[in-house]
């Protein structure tokens, strides 16, 4: 992903549900295509936040487990109200169904409002590098330690830069 839809993680209980705020600003760069002269938050990014708040989710409850998380399914999605600049988005997600690899979840996005932008049922699925490739270990402890700053610096615990996990690799080297 070229970049993170997240702004805040607002509350969260580990293996039930997790809340998470999007603020929509006019200089976002996808708002100058999508359209200029009346800028909205695409429906694909609206579900992609919805994805990102479902894999924080899963990340704190299985303490980091996979550091690879990806869509697998995305079912009964609606959309309803647009996004607009200025507006926040609320995206709360509950986990339904976890089974090893895959987990479930039910999304929603909501404008300050109160007014539904988004719903969806999401499955997705968790895997280690290690498992694929000989440097995957090495890889999977870059990914886990930049999620677990990431995490903290979106529940307002952590103050300092987050290098990528290129470059915490090269910086390593």
């Amino acid at each position: 992903m070229r970049f993170h839809l997240i702004d805040r993680i607002v509350s969260w209980t580990p293996g039930q549900s997790l809340t998470a705020i999007k603020l929509l600003a006019l200089g976002e760069e996808y708002l100058a295509d999508h359209f200029p002269r009346f800028p909205i938050m695409p429906g694909v990014l609206m579900l992609q936040a919805c994805v990102e708040a479902a894999g924080w989710l899963w990340h704190i409850s299985t303490e980091f487990r996979y550091p690879v998380i990806v869509l697998r399914e995305a079912k009964q999605v609606k959309f309803g109200a647009f996004m607009t600049p200025g507006r926040q988005l609320q995206v709360s997600v509950e986990l339904t169904q976890l089974q090893d690899s895959l987990a479930t979840f039910r999304a929603r996005g909501r404008n300050d409002a109160g007014e539904q932008t988004v719903f969806a049922q999401l499955t997705l699925f968790g895997y280690s590098l290690a498992q694929h490739t000989p440097t995957g270990a090495e890889q999977d402890a870059l990914l886990r330690d930049y999620w677990q700053k990431r995490w903290l610096a979106l529940t307002g615990q952590w103050w300092g830069p987050i290098p990528s996990p290129t470059h915490a690799r090269s910086a390593a080297n």
